[in-house]
């Protein structure tokens, strides 16, 4: 007995120094792109520094106890800020959006459709819309008349569709891969408002890590040109904490949807203890965010990402 509690000390000792190291080391992500994979999990951090600072804390161990707590203080300093603030509205007179990356090997496609049904949302972004997606997502258009589709045999189709007339809608080759963005111009109570959808590579890999950050400069420089209100949604592939994300934001000035409503992890629904927030919605200074939620799921790695804005 002695024997095994003394392993389980150790065990939490070990967890206790890993934490703490990999705290404080991934706010250099910028150093190594290996370094960014895991500076996606800094709300793990702080629940992990939590539950440990308590552990130590009672256990007497008043070193451990004393850098858990300084953790647990630095990653709350990343976390807790995206619950305050924003600028929330109670504005009814806005649109709703559902953004949904449905993933392309998902055939659970009822799942949507009651969602859609639920929610009503005027604006629907799907991303992973393969051709089996996009015919299984025709009767939609009979709610949605004004569809803009992008299908694609690998994870990166893309696909709109409106209740809402559009004034105009298309869509370019991001580069570097040539990836779809949709960008659609439609009017919202007399205002003109650009939505660009967008879905960079997965950053695994050198290669790979610098193909999303030059699509997400691209799509950046897009949402630049915008002179009137502007949102830019999708699966961007990282996270808040990252400096590719935080580059986006400061580069175009627009402010992420969630900022008072929380961190709202979105993927991965196959590792609930390990959800990180990659799908986001930014909006420009001139739209009020009524809400951001995420909806259930839908049988896909990600949860819908559901918001309501106002201009």
């Amino acid at each position: 007995m002695f024997q095994e509690r003394i392993t389980i000390v150790g065990l939490l000792q070990a967890a206790a120094l890993l934490t703490v190291l990999f705290s404080f080391v991934t706010s250099f992500d910028h150093l190594h792109y290996n370094v960014e994979l895991f500076a996606h999990f800094r709300l793990q951090y702080l629940a992990i520094s939590l539950i440990l600072f308590i552990f130590f804390a009672a256990a007497r161990n008043l070193t451990l106890g004393a850098l858990l707590l300084v953790t647990a203080v630095f990653n709350a300093s990343y976390v807790l800020p995206w619950y305050f603030g924003g600028d929330q509205q109670n504005d009814s007179a806005g649109i709703k959006l559902l953004h949904a990356n449905v993933l392309s090997t998902n055939d659970d496609y009822d799942r949507l459709f009651e969602l859609v049904a639920a929610e009503q949302p005027d604006l629907i972004f799907l991303q992973e819309l393969s051709p089996k997606w996009l015919e299984a997502t025709r009767p939609l258009q009979d709610n949605y008349p004004y569809t803009y589709t992008e299908p694609r045999e690998d994870n990166f189709g893309i696909g709109l569709f409106s209740r809402l007339p559009l004034d105009s809608v298309t869509h370019v080759d991001s580069p570097p891969l040539n990836f779809p963005t949709i960008i659609a111009k439609l009017a919202v109570n007399g205002e003109l408002l650009t939505v660009i959808n967008t879905h960079p590579m997965v950053p695994l890999g050198r290669a790979n890590v610098e193909a999303r950050n030059e699509h997400l400069e691209s799509v950046a420089a897009l949402a630049r040109q915008v002179e009137h209100p502007v949102m830019l949604i999708g699966d961007f592939n990282t996270t808040v904490w990252t400096r590719p994300y935080r580059v986006l934001e400061a580069s175009t000035g627009l402010r992420n949807s969630r900022q008072g409503f929380g961190i709202l992890p979105t993927w991965s629904t196959f590792m609930p203890f390990a959800m990180i927030a990659i799908d986001h919605a930014l909006v420009s200074d001139d739209i009020g965010v009524v809400e951001t939620r995420t909806g259930p799921r839908i049988g896909s790695d990600h949860l819908p990402l559901i918001l309501s804005v106002a201009l």
